[in-house]
């Protein structure tokens, strides 16, 4: 068991978990290329699956939930909060940022960084939940990083979530999906697709069939291990060399899902012995000690 902390990062060491929270189970993705990249660090991950999806729901609904999930992980002891969530990262990213005592890092950021580093030009598309794109997070981020209104195509891809996680890649039912989605990008001549939500990285065959080879997808959980190796560098609290030790995981959930161990083993690539429920009482008590103070 890792142990529990507090939540002041002065208390905090280069011994402290890494704390990870998304709307329910996607954003196992991102814990899966943070334990790759940083295989020595201890992670807790919090799926808040008793009010999945957010990506339907409001920024205020979104930002107070956030708040809670990160506030939980911060009582854990955490020495950096992973915002792993895209909708969250989308609209609550700052306030988590000026709220809490520990780094807080967001999906969306790394994914611009490397679209814009991967575009040869053209236009580059995102892809996403309603919530995600219709921040505009992603196209404000392409448009300091210097691309016109004409160079940014973004989509949303309500069904892509639920197809997942009934595991139909692969099969006609999701090829139908992609095309239904995708083909004004592939007609535009997209050459980047950042995959904007979490689950996307499953689709990855699926949608490169489908785009084509000129088409670089862009998956922002790699850049977000990068970016949270290079934070924790700076900050002096990286544990140890890969070599020394495996990190252990550790999983909480504000709900049991059904074939929770099936879809969460499909995403992290991994077998998940069990997880701790978090009640919704605790999680509420977590946002309004780290309410900062612009809630």
């Amino acid at each position: 068991m890792i142990p529990e902390g507090g939540s002041d990062l002065a208390a905090v060491s280069n011994a402290s978990p890494i704390g990870v929270f998304d709307s329910g189970l996607g954003g196992l993705t991102v814990l899966r290329s943070l334990h790759r990249r940083l295989p020595c660090e201890d992670i807790i991950y919090f799926g808040d699956t008793a009010r999945v999806p957010y990506g339907t729901k409001g920024e205020n609904t979104v930002r107070a939930f956030a708040r809670q999930d990160a506030g939980l992980l911060v009582d854990k002891g955490v020495k950096v909060v992973v915002v792993a969530c895209n909708t969250a990262s989308a609209f609550a990213l700052e306030y988590l940022r000026s709220a809490l005592p520990v780094p807080v890092l967001g999906v969306i950021e790394p994914g611009v960084a490397a679209a814009l580093e991967a575009t040869r030009g053209g236009v580059v598309g995102v892809i996403g939940t309603s919530g995600t794109i219709r921040s505009g997070r992603y196209q404000d981020g392409l448009r300091v990083g210097g691309l016109s209104d004409d160079q940014i195509m973004a989509v949303e891809c309500p069904l892509f979530v639920p197809l997942v996680e009934e595991d139909k890649m692969g099969q006609t039912l999701m090829q139908l999906a992609v095309q239904e989605y995708l083909q004004p990008l592939r007609d535009t001549g997209v050459d980047t697709l950042i995959l904007g939500c979490t689950h996307y990285p499953l689709l990855k065959d699926d949608i490169g069939a489908f785009m084509g080879p000129n088409t670089t997808l862009v998956d922002s959980a790699d850049m977000l291990a990068e970016a949270a190796a290079l934070l924790l560098s700076e900050e002096k609290l990286l544990r140890g060399q890969p070599s020394a030790r495996q990190g252990e995981l550790e999983f909480y959930l504000s709900d049991l899902p059904w074939k929770f161990s099936q879809i969460g083993e499909r995403f992290l690539g991994r077998p998940i012995a069990d997880a701790t429920i978090v009640g919704l009482d605790e999680m509420e008590a977590a946002g309004i000690k780290h309410k900062g103070e612009n809630p």
